[in-house]
């Protein structure tokens, strides 16, 4: 059923991005900056340390240089959405339009050793992001027209009915992450119903390419293969993943930013929850053994590693780790029926892309 919508113009209008110079935050500006004609997008990271931080100035730099010929004006604000003070001076100062909420401490592996991170950037940051949506309408002001956010295909767990619906019972996670990603969606849907607020939730599946996350797995597998390092398979290969590269996550997202959901009241005179949830993924889950020998072939084609590496000595079959599931898939056709769009690009493509500019980066 199509969602009724508030068409929004990006151009002129103030975006703030949190998680910008992150992997997804950094393309998601810089396809802004070249799309707006005018307006203000501030990028919102705290450039933390969990992986690389010279990538996320890597990315920073791209971002200020495609800044430097755009049309809009670009403001970067270092600091942490754990940092209320911070979040509502921003909001204070910028007055955003739309909101789109890419900050959190990622990764399903590290929460199960690192949960206090988890607490405070996915709960407590994402709750201050609400509270100062839910304060710019204070005083008669404008307020955010839109928030959208990251969520996970994480939240579906070991769900065995596939494709992952976002209509599917998601209370069983097996990560401390997912359980976050859960929450926020449950958080954002309460601030909808009580404060009128236009929201989106996106559940995100397996994102990868180019100047990505090195803890994603495609990333730390060619690293390891580089240094002679074989790579660890889990559930001894027998797992699928529904890979989504970066550029048609991107594409989704600037879309559903354009569409709000509508504002209505129910038949009790309240506010009916203006708020949708969506599944961005390729809807093609890939083997992981596939998936490999596409990611080192592509390897080889770039010469980031040589003619004749040996492929089956590389490769190590071992059990499921803990907060794994072995299959993801996603139905996206609540995607295409209300914002025509299905990520199309697949993983021969994107893994090339990525090799060739892992080649570049890394010399």
């Amino acid at each position: 059923m199509k969602t009724q919508k508030n068409h929004i113009d990006l151009d002129g209008m103030t975006i703030l991005v949190t998680g910008s110079p992150g992997f997804i935050g950094a393309n998601l500006v810089l396809r802004l900056l070249t799309e707006m004609k005018s307006g203000v997008v501030i990028s919102f990271d705290n450039m933390n340390d969990y992986y690389d931080p010279g990538l996320k100035e890597y990315r920073l730099k791209l971002i200020e240089e495609a800044a430097g010929t755009a049309s809009a004006a670009h403001v970067f604000i270092r600091g942490s959405i754990a940092d209320k003070a911070l979040v509502e001076r921003t909001f204070e100062k910028y007055h955003p339009d739309i909101v789109v909420n890419l900050a959190a401490q990622a990764g399903v592996r590290y929460s199960i050793d690192h949960p206090d991170v988890y607490i405070e950037s996915n709960i407590i940051g994402f709750y201050n992001i609400l509270e100062a949506c839910r304060h710019s309408y204070d005083d008669g002001g404008t307020g955010v027209r839109h928030l959208v956010y990251a969520s996970s295909s994480s939240v579906y767990g070991g769900n065995k009915k596939i494709p992952f619906n976002v209509e599917d019972k998601v209370d069983n996670p097996v990560s401390l992450y997912a359980a976050t990603k859960k929450s926020n969606e449950l958080l954002s849907h309460s601030y909808s119903k009580l404060y009128n607020i236009p929201s989106t939730g996106l559940r995100f599946f397996t994102v990868y390419g180019p100047f990505g996350r090195p803890d994603m797995f495609y990333f730390s597998a060619t690293q390891k293969l580089v240094s002679g390092d074989k790579i660890r398979i889990f559930n001894y290969g027998d797992m699928k993943r529904d890979f989504t590269y970066v550029d048609d996550i991107v594409e989704g997202i600037y879309r559903v930013m354009q569409g709000a959901p509508k504002k209505r009241e129910g038949d009790d005179g309240l506010p009916v929850p203006p708020y949708a949830l969506y599944n961005i993924g390729g809807g093609t889950p890939e083997n992981l053994l596939d998936y490999v020998t596409v990611l080192q072939e592509e390897l080889v084609r770039a010469g980031v590693l040589p003619a004749d590496f040996d492929f089956e000595g590389s490769k190590e079959l071992v059990g499921m780790q803990p907060g794994d599931v072995p299959v993801t898939y996603a139905d996206s056709s609540g995607l295409e029926e209300d914002f025509s769009f299905r990520p199309k690009i697949g993983i021969r493509e994107g893994l090339r892309k990525f090799a060739e500019w892992y080649k570049k980066y890394y010399g």
